[in-house]
């Protein structure tokens, strides 16, 4: 049977190590899981709860297409919290998780053959997802003197639109107000449109995170309750659009999934609880002793890091000086070492090969675990 072009996008490579550290560990093999980005943590017991309750009083149907309006008001009581904004619910749409969020964005947003700038290194499913959209990545090399972020001087006329993540995978690194405020007025000018992502907010060790809501209305904004929410498995999402996209986008969401699981909204309802928020800070805190812990132990194992790591749970670090294959680099230290480990060239086709990317999500005894056994392997080289 024929397939299409569009289909030909290239594997996610950390899903490929996920593979292989599963196989070693079904051998018999104890490995360290810093590969994967997502926290090593369930749902919190205030959404599980949420869940059984609702279960229990009746069948779960479906919801309405941009999801509860229970929820999007809570969404929007958050933004209060965090940023200081008065957003009107009506503005946040529900979504299949962020991936479900950036299919809608990006068919919103661009027709066929627009070009769209991604900042270098990113996360590469901005990539792949915008060709199997018939949509033209372009990337756009950042460098450590900006934080590996994009900057105005990066943007051209030939660009249609512009995607930025703060904090971002894989640097953890972060736009503050006066950045995102050039990036915006920079995009207005050029008639550029801008999407944010900002699915690791909440986890932030360095400043706090800035929402590109704050210096403009005129943004796609995408997050998620994977990462701070730790439910990465329930695939729920969200995003805020300006409100005259709202319709355009119910449209599409009623079209491509109906809805957004509905399970998974009630459970998110119980996560913005106040129990639910104060234990899922308490995942912060892990965090960010788990973050300190690592930092240290790649210094002393001579794995030099790229990026200053402000937010989310990983650290990107060089590692040219000891190869210019960083996969068969990561595939050594799950083999020898028993760590797995996230390659470079996921992030940043042309320079990933001299990078990996260690996540610190899981628990402290595991990030402890998973360095002394970093360390003994570079000892041993």
């Amino acid at each position: 049977m024929r397939h299409s072009t569009r289909a030909l996008v290239d594997p996610f490579i950390v899903m490929d190590v996920m593979e292989q550290a599963r196989a070693a560990e079904e051998a018999g093999r104890h490995v360290i899981h810093m590969e994967v980005g997502q926290p090593g943590t369930g749902a919190p017991l205030a959404a599980r709860r949420q869940l059984t309750e609702e279960m229990e009083a009746g069948s779960l149907g479906y919801t309405v297409a941009l999801g509860r309006p229970d929820l999007r008001a809570g969404i929007a009581a958050l933004y209060g919290e965090w940023y200081d904004l008065d957003l009107n619910p009506s503005r946040v749409v529900l979504t299949a998780g962020a991936s479900g969020a950036f299919l809608l964005a990006f068919t919103a947003l661009f027709d066929a053959r627009a070009r769209v700038g991604l900042g270098e290194p990113c996360y590469p499913s901005y990539r792949q997802i915008l060709t199997a959209l018939s949509l033209e990545p372009v990337g756009l090399q950042t460098h450590p003197e900006t934080r590996y972020q994009p900057t105005p001087a990066h943007l051209d006329d030939t660009l249609d639109g512009l995607i930025v993540a703060s904090p971002a995978n894989p640097t953890g690194t972060m736009l503050f107000e006066p950045e995102l405020r050039a990036l915006s007025d920079a995009c207005t000018s050029r008639r550029i449109s801008l999407i944010s992502d900002e699915i690791y907010h909440g986890l932030q060790y360095e400043g706090r995170a800035v929402s590109a809501l704050e210096v403009t209305d005129d943004v796609y904004v995408i997050n998620s309750f994977s990462k701070y929410f730790s439910m990465t498995g329930w695939r729920l999402g969200w995003m805020v659009v300006p409100p005259d996209h709202v319709r355009i986008i119910e449209r599409l969401a009623q079209n491509m999934f109906i809805c957004p699981p509905h399970a998974a909204q009630i459970a998110a309802i119980g996560a913005l609880t106040p129990d639910g928020r104060a234990e899922l800070d308490r995942h912060r805190d892990t965090y960010a002793i788990n973050r300190q812990i690592l930092l240290n132990g790649l210094a002393e194992a001579g794995l030099g890091t790229s990026a200053p790591a402000d937010g989310a749970f990983y650290i990107y670090a060089d590692v040219s000086a000891y190869t210019d294959d960083a996969r068969a680099f990561a595939e050594q230290i799950l083999a020898e070492a028993g760590v797995a480990v996230t390659p470079g060239l996921d992030f940043d086709k042309s320079r990933g090969a001299g990078t990996l990317r260690f996540s610190y999500a899981r628990s402290t005894a595991d990030i402890e675990e998973g360095v002394a056994r970093l360390i003994a392997f570079m000892d041993g080289r």
